[in-house]
């Protein structure tokens, strides 16, 4: 009998909790400073989250339990498959003992891991009583998975894309407005953070440093809306927990245990997602995984950014946090994975690269794409351009052990996938894709 492929747990196996890292931190996170220069406490954030979710951001409990509502709408598309990638293994020419799997995530209605936490926060904001949220997207999977939530719960959903992204992802767009939400290019001249910017370059690109400035002026000055975010704060990672302790039961149905966990980063979510589970599974010594976060070499926070304080947005209308950051006013160039198009990253992840407890490397989106088409070849799944990037080291990684002649497990997380993607695709066919240097802004010139 052929050895099994593709590993499906049984919606009743589902976990019924998230997991919350902040207990088990190696070192408690520094305080978020407000606009004096002084640390603020959880009832800062209320004018712009329900209070449920500012319980999440700061608790300490390990454990959170998910409401029965929020399972019922989980389980229309989880718990997600984890395959076992043998065609690639295969086309790689990998011993048996080289092994990749893949948690995939691209089986949600919106195509990526992002309604695991657009769901959550539609469903605490709708039990405070709110009715409309603004938000920011980069690439567009936050924004649909957002707009999706709010159809499901009935709240009106105000988006703010990156405008480079909007240009070149225009079907996200039309996904965004189908579900009911309203979508603006960003900087737009709709805020005075995006006037702002317009002024001094009228030809902006936009960022999502920038796209969070007009989503939370927004929300700030209207009193009946709360803002969303879809990385970066600890409530947004926690939900996503769920994928790592799925894949966890799904490994162990696999009777492995992988030596490496790799996710791409933007603001931290997808990765943390599925390496959260596992830090707190070594740090109960059942295993020995290393946990590698993958950004774009054009904007690479953890590897070329500074550990400091610093504001979430250009317009410093967030509080600062203690995170790597390469600067709130830094635009990075137009790489088609536009949700790792952020200067900074979630603070308990830069917390747990700062302590050495997890490893950050940076890469080029051509190497990325044409990993990417290499595993679509062989998987038949066309990843995300965020995606490519994690694709990318675990065959890195996977090379690497077959070249020393050692076993090796791997697992990433496959967090969306590309079908919206096409253009990036297109370029990358066409040979017309390149390389930026994040300090420049400027492409790599090839050898």
């Amino acid at each position: 009998m052929p050895e099994r492929t593709r590993f499906v747990l049984d919606e009743r196996d589902m976990p019924t909790a998230w997991y919350n890292v902040l207990p088990d931190l190696p070192t408690p996170l520094d305080p978020p400073l407000g606009p004096d220069g002084n640390p603020i406490g959880p009832e800062a954030l209320a004018p712009l989250f329900p209070m449920e979710l500012i319980k999440q951001e700061v608790s300490t409990d390990r454990y959170i339990d998910i409401p029965g509502a929020i399972i019922d709408v989980y389980k229309t598309y989880r718990p997600s498959p984890l395959q076992r990638a043998r065609q690639l293994e295969k086309n790689l020419g990998l011993p048996e003992g080289v092994k990749i799997f893949y948690k995939y995530e691209g089986v949600s209605p919106a195509g990526s891991h992002k309604p695991n936490t657009a769901i959550a926060q539609a469903y605490f904001n709708k039990q405070e009583g709110i009715n409309k949220i603004s938000t920011e997207t980069g690439a567009g999977q936050w924004g649909s998975a957002l707009a999706i939530a709010g159809a499901l719960f009935g709240i009106e959903i105000e988006v703010f894309m990156v405008k480079v992204s909007f240009n070149q992802k225009p079907y996200r767009r039309i996904l965004m407005e189908t579900y009911g939400a309203t979508v603006h290019a960003s900087p737009s001249n709709l805020t005075n953070a995006g006037r702002h910017v317009l002024e001094r370059d009228p030809d902006s690109t936009g960022s999502l440093g920038i796209a969070i400035s007009e989503a939370v002026e927004v929300a700030a000055t209207n009193e009946d809306m709360h803002y969303s975010l879809g990385s970066v704060l600890n409530h947004v990672c926690l939900h996503q927990t769920i994928v790592g302790q799925e894949a966890i039961l799904q490994m162990e149905m696999a009777e492995a245990e992988p030596d490496v966990v790799i996710g791409c980063v933007g603001g931290g979510s997808n990765f943390a997602g599925i390496s959260y589970p596992y830090y707190y599974r070594r740090k109960q010594g059942l295993s020995n995984a290393r946990l590698v976060a993958v950004e774009p070499k054009a904007c690479p926070t953890l590897t070329a950014g500074d550990y400091r304080y610093d504001w979430g947005d250009e317009a410093k209308m967030t509080p600062q946090m203690l995170m790597y950051t390469l600067g709130h006013d830094f635009v990075p160039a137009g790489i088609h994975a536009g949700g790792l198009r952020y200067h900074a990253d979630a603070p308990t992840l830069c917390n747990l690269v700062h302590n050495d407890e997890i490893e950050a490397v940076a890469v080029h989106q051509v190497a990325c794409f044409e990993a990417a088409v290499q595993f679509a070849r062989a998987e038949g799944i066309l990843p995300a351009p965020e995606s490519s990037h994690a694709i990318r080291v675990a065959i890195d990684e996977a090379l690497a052990a077959k070249d020393a002649g050692e076993d090796k497990t791997v697992l990433f997380n496959l967090s969306g996938h590309g079908h919206f993607d096409l253009s990036a695709y297109e370029a990358y066919n066409a040979g017309t894709l390149i390389d930026y240097d994040f300090a420049s802004g400027t492409h790599v010139e090839e050898d």
